[in-house]
C-alpha cells in the first residue's frame, strides 16, 4: 500500500504543499491522454487511498468524489491531434505540466509517477518509480485521471458506438481492433499508433 512517506519527508525539510500527478490513457489506441494533480491535506485523507490499478470501478468513483470534494486538484487532457503531432511521451508530459499548472496553490514540490520529470514542469519535482503504489498523494492523482478520462470515453462510446470505448476505454483489446476492421476509424483514433496507422495504410494502397 502507499503511505505519505515522500511527502513527510518533503514537508520535514520546509516544503509547505506537495503535489503528487499522475497520467492515465498511454497505451489506448483512441481518446485523450489525461493527467490530475492533488494536493492531500495531510490531516484529512480519506482511508483506501490506492494505485488507482488496484481498486474496483465503483471505490474509485467513490474516492475520485470525495477527492475532488475535498482537495484542491486539477485535470488536464492532451487530444488526440496532439498527441499524434508531439508522441504519446511528450504529449503525456505536456498533460502533466498543464495538471499541475492548473492547481489553485503553487506547490514547493511535485511528486511525479515515472523515472523523468516533463522538462517544462513549473515547480520543482521528484520522480518516483511506481509511485502509485508507493506514494499516497501520486496515488489520489492515479484515481482521478483514471476515472475523469474513463468517463470522457463513456460519452465518447455514445457517439461511437461498437468500439466497447465504455468497457476497454479506449484500450487495444480483441473486440476494440476487430472494430476498427469492421467500422473504420473515428476522428478519436490515434493515427500514429501501429494498429491504426497499419489500417490507413493499408487502406492508402488498396485506392492506389
Amino acid at each position: 500500500m502507499p503511505d505519505f512517506a515522500f511527502e513527510a519527508a518533503a514537508l520535514s525539510r520546509g516544503a509547505r504543499l506537495v503535489a503528487g500527478v499522475d497520467e492515465a490513457g498511454r497505451g489506448p489506441l483512441a481518446g485523450p491522454v489525461t493527467a490530475a494533480a492533488v494536493i492531500l491535506d495531510p490531516c484529512n485523507i480519506p482511508p483506501g487511498l490506492n494505485d488507482s490499478k488496484q481498486l474496483g470501478a465503483r471505490r474509485r468513483e467513490v474516492l475520485a468524489d470525495w477527492l475532488m470534494a475535498h482537495c484542491d486538484w486539477s485535470v488536464a487532457h492532451v487530444d488526440v491531434a496532439e498527441i499524434d503531432r508531439l508522441n504519446i511521451y511528450h504529449a503525456s508530459h505536456a498533460a502533466i505540466c498543464r495538471a499541475v499548472a492548473g492547481l489553485r496553490q503553487r506547490p514547493c514540490l511535485v511528486l511525479v509517477d515515472g523515472n523523468r520529470l516533463p522538462r517544462d514542469l513549473s515547480c520543482p519535482g521528484e520522480a518516483i518509480v511506481k509511485g502509485d503504489a508507493r506514494c499516497l498523494t501520486i496515488a489520489a492523482a492515479s484515481i482521478l485521471a483514471k476515472v475523469l478520462r474513463d468517463r470522457i470515453m463513456v460519452d465518447l462510446a455514445q457517439q461511437h458506438p461498437g468500439y466497447g470505448w465504455e468497457m476497454n476505454a479506449g484500450y487495444p483489446t480483441p473486440a476494440h481492433k476487430q472494430a476498427l476492421l469492421d467500422l473504420g476509424i473515428t476522428p478519436y483514433h490515434r493515427r500514429s499508433f501501429a494498429p491504426v496507422h497499419n489500417i490507413l495504410c493499408k487502406a492508402a494502397l488498396a485506392s492506389d
